[in-house]
């Protein structure tokens, strides 16, 4: 059977895939067809440049001279998010760019085109493994909402459980959040990766299979999992607690050790803290804006913001060692599946150079 020819003759199913509502804080692919949003090809929009005023965070460097390049998944959604929250106004010219997953993201910083990126834990796994480890660091960590990241079955389906699974045809996406938590879902029904047939699809390949039955069950995230539903698909497991919530945010080395680039980080980091701050205070508008952006409909846009914020709030975080160990298990996982060439130390990739500035945007919530 092949499976993705039969996907791409179903392209109107396409459709129903509308990009992730946040996206942009959530690519997770290591390989181009992997990415774990679809989006528009990469674009570059600039935020209004200020004079030399000093950064929220409380810095005297001057920044009229610093360009901060931005990149996210998707969608501008930080673009029209801070225009909408009136977090434009930076001291510094801003230059937004999409990307359609986060390895594009890394390797644009790799190539010392992008300064910041926030992304799943999986991405910096595999940039690390690059030439002069990616030419990043994590910095910290954006928690954030595991829903909508499930193992769903089709609709009629006599399966009713994981261990049924066996023999079975599974579609998932390669090196992605999907592919952790399917491991550790068949883990702990008595399974193995063996034990199935695994289908390495796209998203919207993956749905496509999954509602014209040419697989038993999909691993996947986000809008393919809302569009899943739409078509009768049921929940068989879900990882809203295999995950851990945790969005690394990497900067580029180069940034980092500039102190001008370093101030324009931190500074922006501060206005995501209160760009988070007016989504929850403005979710009717914000999902106005969302959803005439990503082509969803309002009311599915709103349920997944009020739904997320309840079950883990957007935030900043500083780094934590069990920050660290989550990203060390999933490459673990991940070697174990074959997917790295060996033991990876995640910890090399943290760095703590913006504790001080995160605590202080803590300390001035």
């Amino acid at each position: 059977m092949n499976v993705i020819k039969y996907a791409k003759s179903q392209f109107l199913i396409l459709i129903l895939v509308a990009v992730a509502v946040m996206a942009a804080l959530s690519g997770c692919s290591s390989n181009n067809a992997s990415s774990e949003n679809n989006g528009p090809a990469p674009s570059g929009t600039e935020g209004a440049a200020g004079g030399s005023q000093a950064p929220a965070t409380g810095s005297s460097v001057d920044l009229s001279k610093v360009t901060l390049k931005v990149g996210q998944v998707g969608w501008p959604e930080w673009e029209e998010g801070f225009k909408a929250a009136g977090l434009l106004d930076t001291p510094y010219k801003l230059e937004f760019s999409v990307f359609q997953g986060g390895n594009l993201e890394l390797e644009a910083i790799a190539a010392d085109q992008l300064d910041f990126a926030i992304t799943s834990e999986i991405p910096p796994i595999f940039a690390s493994q690059a030439t002069n480890q990616g030419n990043f660091k994590i910095v910290g960590v954006q928690k954030w909402n595991t829903l909508l990241q499930e193992l769903v079955v089709p609709k009629n389906s006599p399966i009713k459980s994981v261990a049924e699974l066996k023999g079975k045809q599974v579609a998932y996406v390669q090196n992605t959040t999907s592919q952790y938590f399917l491991a550790k879902m068949l883990e702990s029904a008595g399974l193995t990766w063996k034990d199935i047939v695994p289908v390495k699809l796209t998203t919207a390949e993956g749905l496509t299979a999954l509602v014209g039955g040419k697989v038993d069950a999909l691993a996947s995230y986000s809008n393919s999992i809302t569009a899943a539903h739409q078509n009768g698909a049921t929940t068989l497991a879900s990882a809203k607690d295999i995950l851990s919530g945790n969005f690394p945010i990497s900067v580029n080395v180069n940034a980092i050790n500039d102190p001008a680039r370093h101030a324009a980080v931190a500074d922006f980091l501060e206005r995501l803290t209160r760009y988070y701050e007016w989504t929850r205070a403005n979710q009717e508008q914000w999902a106005e804006i969302t959803a005439e952006k990503t082509h969803q409909k309002k009311e599915d846009v709103l349920d997944t913001l009020v739904n997320g914020d309840k079950q883990r709030p957007l935030a900043l975080e500083a780094i934590s060692e069990d920050a660290i160990a989550s990203q060390q298990d999933i490459a673990d996982t991940l070697t174990s599946l074959g997917q790295l060439p060996g033991k990876v130390e995640v910890s090399g990739s943290w760095s703590h150079d913006f504790d001080s500035d995160i605590a202080g945007i803590l300390a001035g919530k």
